[in-house]
């Protein structure tokens, strides 16, 4: 069974394009989709229990990633995208490559639901 078989879920990548403007002239937080991927989300996992989550340091702040995303290694993300999946948008906590001893295997992005 090889890794792109195993990704059920379909999600898109968005990315941030401040070219929407508020009354003040200040850009206002304007997301377009990128890409649509297979992909594989689960709850987050950490020391084996399942919806644990996992701690990130987001600049000064820490915050708990509550999902884990599975996706190709050739997918372009970085933390400064959003991913819609089932019409629930998440924020990229982290990026992590994931590698087979000579390439990389995967990517696994933390995220959290966008409230």
């Amino acid at each position: 069974m090889s890794f792109a078989t195993l990704l059920i879920n379909t999600c898109i990548i968005q990315v941030n394009t401040p070219v929407v403007f508020d009354d003040y002239g200040n850009p206002v937080e304007a997301w377009s989709d990128e890409s649509t991927v297979n992909c594989r989300i689960m709850a987050g996992v950490q020391g084996g229990n399942i919806n644990a989550g996992r701690e990130i340091k987001v600049g000064a702040e820490t915050v708990q990633a509550e999902y884990l995303l599975f996706l190709e290694s050739t997918v372009t993300i970085t933390e400064q995208h959003r991913v819609v999946i089932d019409g629930v948008t998440f924020e990229v906590l982290l990026v992590d490559d994931r590698q087979n001893g000579t390439s990389v295997h995967h990517k696994e992005c933390w995220l959290r639901t966008v409230r």
